[in-house]
């Protein structure tokens, strides 16, 4: 077996959120870098910034930069800046809000504009999907806004956390032409708690005398 067999490769990946403030893009940076979900909404002003290094596969590591840019700069004297130099951009909407999908074209304009004939990679990422029930961008917008692009799409919920550790894998995977394997991307299944609330005139359970407290908590991964 050779050395380059043996090689670990170390990648530095600068990815760009953009789209219109509310449609998630801090959530979704926040619970893929610290797997954490804020549910009061919190405005990005000018741009927030996360770094995380991940394992891509057993011999690449990735150091991936994720600039969150606020959705109230798009046209901002900034956004140049902010842009410069992005290997891979997230176009973010709401799947609940109309409006926010229809602004991703000005928002991918701006982009290319700024680019400077640079493409970087575009991915198209519909968040929210935990409320499917109130959709309001049919998955054939979607779909065609990703054909028309000749990008790789996506729905996440970064909510429960559904899908988003696999878009950033997937879109790194991408840029750098690493073929991904099943045991590389972790496999997560959402497993909501539902607490019935005791009916109000049934009786307290007491537990047996003789036996012992224990609680379990089971993580599906």
């Amino acid at each position: 077996m050779s050395d380059s067999e043996n090689e670990t490769h170390e990648k530095h990946v600068k990815i760009v959120i953009v789209g219109d403030g509310s449609s998630g893009k801090t959530s979704i940076s926040s619970r893929f870098s610290k797997d954490a979900f804020d549910r009061e909404y919190n405005q990005t002003l000018g741009i927030d910034y996360y770094l995380k290094r991940i394992n891509l596969t057993r011999d690449y590591n990735v150091t991936l930069a994720i600039n969150d840019i606020g959705g109230q700069t798009l046209g901002g004297s900034m956004l140049d800046k902010y842009i410069y130099g992005a290997d891979i951009v997230l176009l973010v909407y709401d799947i609940t809000n109309l409006q926010s999908f229809e602004n991703l074209e000005d928002w991918y304009q701006t982009v290319i504009k700024y680019c400077a004939g640079r493409k970087p990679l575009f991915a198209l990422v519909g968040n929210k999907s935990d409320l499917e029930h109130a959709r309001a961008v049919k998955t054939e917008k979607h779909q065609r806004f990703s054909k028309d692009k000749d990008i790789p799409a996506y729905f996440v919920s970064a909510k429960t956390g559904e899908s988003v550790d696999n878009v950033f894998r997937q879109v790194t995977a991408t840029l750098l032409h690493v073929m991904l394997r099943s045991d590389d991307i972790p496999r997560i299944i959402p497993a909501p708690i539902t607490r019935r609330e005791p009916e109000r005139n049934a009786l307290p359970i007491k537990p047996p005398p003789s036996s012992n407290t224990r609680t379990s908590i089971c993580n599906l991964q």
